[in-house]
């Protein structure tokens, strides 16, 4: 009932983003399962639709986000079984893996190189030099997301901002790994977009 009343997504379609892109229909069948944790019965029942429907719907529009979150992510981590760990983690979602870097100086120029849509980093390294450092280095030369995976969090929950968006600790859930990646990358972009789309606000009056 609530559904067939309310008509407050139709103005989302105007924004840009990947998520915007799709459907108002698919926007509402993907909420309704993955936000509101509703079953695909009851989201057809809401959506006035069918189960095969709204399965094949969901679907395709998580294969296209999947698609379009693509990325080549640089890894910095100096203990060889974790990183190849992490490498297999990423290679199985489809993005491609530039690099895994030992130390602070390595890293820094692996990303100048390479130029990484994302970046994996553990604390401490190789040559006891920071990740965190290391990590800065980085965004002192561009714009990309972060995730540390680490077993010292205490080492970045500081209370002092900024603090890092994305933190894992060791050991780690691949599970939750996977999840991390989605989310950094389809924030980065969705944001990203959102900042070069024109301003569509409503002048001053």
């Amino acid at each position: 009932m609530f559904h067939r009343l309310w008509h407050g997504l139709e103005s989302v379609g105007a924004n840009p983003g990947m998520v915007a892109s799709l459907s108002l229909h698919t926007r509402q069948a993907l909420l309704l399962t993955a936000v509101e944790d509703f079953t695909i019965a009851q989201t057809a029942a809401i959506l006035d639709s069918s189960v095969e429907a709204v399965t094949a719907e969901i679907a395709a529009a998580r294969q296209a986000i999947a698609d379009s979150l693509q990325a080549n992510v640089m890894i910095i981590e100096d203990e060889s079984i974790i990183a190849l760990h992490i490498k297999s983690i990423v290679e199985d979602l489809g993005h491609e893996v530039t690099g895994i870097a030992r130390t602070r100086t390595e890293a820094a120029a692996m990303a100048a190189r390479t130029r990484p849509q994302l970046v994996v980093a553990d604390i401490r390294l190789a040559d006891g030099s920071s990740g965190i450092d290391a990590v800065k280095d980085i965004l002192a030369l561009m714009d990309v997301p972060v995730i540390f995976i680490t077993a010292f969090p205490e080492r970045l929950l500081t209370g002092e901002r900024p603090e890092p968006t994305y933190l894992i600790t060791k050991p780690f859930n691949p599970e939750t790994v996977t999840a991390t990646i989605g989310q950094a990358l389809l924030f980065h972009r969705e944001h990203g977009a959102s900042e070069t789309a024109p301003d569509q606000s409503m002048p001053a009056i």
